[in-house]
């Protein structure tokens, strides 16, 4: 055997291989696992130029999958003012007006992280209370969940909707009775004018329409595009995050990711997925087939399709069974009806596509797992691995048919309200006390013999593994009696490894340290397993390694 390229000494190794659950080393050459076993064993694998990491005792672990978030838009925002934990109209002035004074070429001064009641309990937030809070400049901010914006009146003007705008079922420019937009900006379509007149328009196609540039961008433009995706890489890799299933596509992300390997500079392994809305033939579907075909390597691929089945529970556009608890008679917004979906479904099924579906309402989760279910009755049981994205509530009846329609739960351990600095509301006043129960029941999924594969949502949460494993492990019920949903330590790690890579087809050599595995694994700073609960966010990746090359060293 070759001396090894690089060899990784003294760990804690949880391999998540239960043929060899812990080790103590890993040696790893051309760019794959040839060996997990003790630091004797590996010692005798190094040569001369071999790299040697010495782990310290601390926890080595597989390289984090992160399941679902959105890279162009994140790389975007890292440049964004950041709101998480702002409220009161003071704080918010000073934090924009320092931001701003640091941005004097910005068009439209762009935050993100909002709280929908970060400025009243009561009271909406509008144009004319930004218009106090900023007069002078285009300003607008994000809600946490990004399908709802507010603006000045002078971003508005910039955008050209203040007088409001034509769109889609589902996205709003809330109107004034005096014929003048609110302010309030709902789902993404709504969004788009604003983002396009600060120059973000390209970052959010893949998931505002599915589709291309509308002008062919520049070569400075597309400079500036392939940097964007290269900070979202790093921030990854900072993270210990070593693949990842975007949540958003088109063949222009494709392509400038496409870029970025033949380049080498691609550090992070993506699964590129086609966004099909509501308004395309079913002819487009096959635009997901092209992608696969152009791109079935270890470090990109394709093949899969997103769909949005919904909105969300605090704009009350998450598609329910029954009425919300505080708008009797109202049961949320469903993008597609029942025939339309099942089409879908069984269409991009026939095709051999995988399919992941956004649907946060026990309603939109019914009708994707029907949907899913009819695909299966026109074409046959195949291992598809359909996934439903955050499956937020969801009806008791329901849980048991994850397993038996063989569907993945894409879930995010930090969304739950009260998970580490989400607000309880007003998302409980929203859902009341009888969803409770089957709210975010992640662990009543799994318990049911559910897949799961767990992420962030990025931007919309933290990227950081870690964050989302200290939140799936310290998870407490909203009420005395209510099931318990917390997850073990190493459920939760299994949820960020193993589960991200049989997500993605890819569980033969992702997700678990074993020879012939792919090169990827992280180095922490404390032993992971061993840790107690609320301590588990003291820990940090010390070194990332992806494909056998170091990506990231603290």
């Amino acid at each position: 055997m070759r001396a090894a390229d690089i060899v990784i000494l003294n760990g804690v190794v949880s391999t998540m291989d239960p043929g060899n659950p812990t080790a103590e080393a890993v040696a790893i050459t051309n760019g794959r696992i040839v060996a997990v076993d003790s630091t004797e064993h590996v010692v005798s694998l190094r040569g001369p130029n071999t790299a040697v990491v010495d782990a310290a005792g601390n926890s080595v672990v597989p390289g984090f999958i992160e399941s679902h978030m959105h890279l162009f838009l994140g790389g975007a925002e890292l440049a964004h003012l950041q709101l998480a934990g702002v409220s009161g109209e003071t704080l918010l002035r000073d934090r924009v007006s320092s931001y701003a004074r640091g941005m004097p070429d910005s068009s439209i001064v762009l935050a993100q992280g909002a709280d929908y009641q970060m400025l009243s309990r009561d009271e909406p937030i509008t144009r004319h209370i930004l218009d106090r809070i900023v007069p002078d400049r285009p300003f607008a901010m994000t809600a946490f969940d990004h399908h709802t914006m507010w603006a000045n009146t002078k971003a508005l003007e910039r955008a050209g909707i203040l007088h409001g705008i034509q769109l889609p079922p589902g996205n709003e420019v809330v109107m004034g009775t005096d014929g003048i937009a609110t302010g309030e900006l709902r789902e993404f379509e709504a969004m788009e004018p604003l983002y396009a007149a600060a120059g973000e328009g390209r970052v959010r196609l893949g998931l505002v329409t599915g589709g291309e540039p509308e002008n062919s961008p520049t070569p400075q433009e597309r400079d500036f595009d392939r940097a964007t995706l290269l900070k979202g890489l790093e921030h990854c890799a900072r993270h210990g995050i070593t693949s990842f299933h975007n949540m958003d596509g088109n063949f222009y992300q494709l392509d400038l990711l496409s870029d970025l390997l033949s380049e080498g500079k691609l550090a992070v392994r993506a699964r590129l997925p086609f966004h099909y809305r509501r308004q395309m033939p079913l002819v487009a579907l096959e635009k997901a087939c092209e992608m696969r075909e152009r791109c079935q390597s270890d470090w990109i691929t394709a093949g899969m399709v997103k769909i949005f089945m919904d909105g969300v529970i605090d704009t009350r556009t998450a598609g329910m069974l029954d009425d919300y608890e505080d708008m009797p008679g109202h049961r949320g917004q469903f993008f597609f009806d029942t025939t339309h979906f099942n089409e879908v479904a069984t269409y991009a099924d026939k095709l051999q596509l995988q399919i992941a579906v956004h649907a946060t309402g026990d309603g939109a989760v019914r009708r994707v797992l029907d949907g899913y279910e009819a695909a299966i009755f026109a074409n046959g049981r195949r291992d598809s691995r359909h996934r439903i994205e955050h499956v937020e509530v969801i009806s008791e009846t329901d849980i048991k048919r994850f397993h038996e329609l063989g569907v993945i739960a894409s879930m995010q351990p930090p969304h739950p309200p009260g998970t580490i600095g989400v607000p309880l509301e007003p998302t409980l006043s929203r859902i009341g006390p009888s969803r409770i129960p089957h709210f975010y029941a992640g662990k009543a999924l799994q318990d049911a013999g559910a897949r799961l594969a767990f992420g962030s949502d990025w931007p919309v949460a933290s990227i950081d593994p870690i964050f989302g494993i200290h939140a799936a492990v310290t998870r407490r019920p909203w009420r005395a009696g209510d099931p318990e949903q917390k997850f073990s330590i190493l459920e939760a790690l299994h949820g960020y490894t193993a589960g991200g890579a049989f997500a993605e087809f890819n569980e033969h050599q992702k997700g678990k340290l074993k020879p012939g595995a792919l090169g990827d694994l992280v180095v922490l700073s404390g032993n992971i397993l061993s840790a107690s609960p609320d301590t588990i966010c003291e820990i940090h990746p010390l070194i990332t390694i992806c494909g056998g090359r170091i990506t990231y060293q603290a």
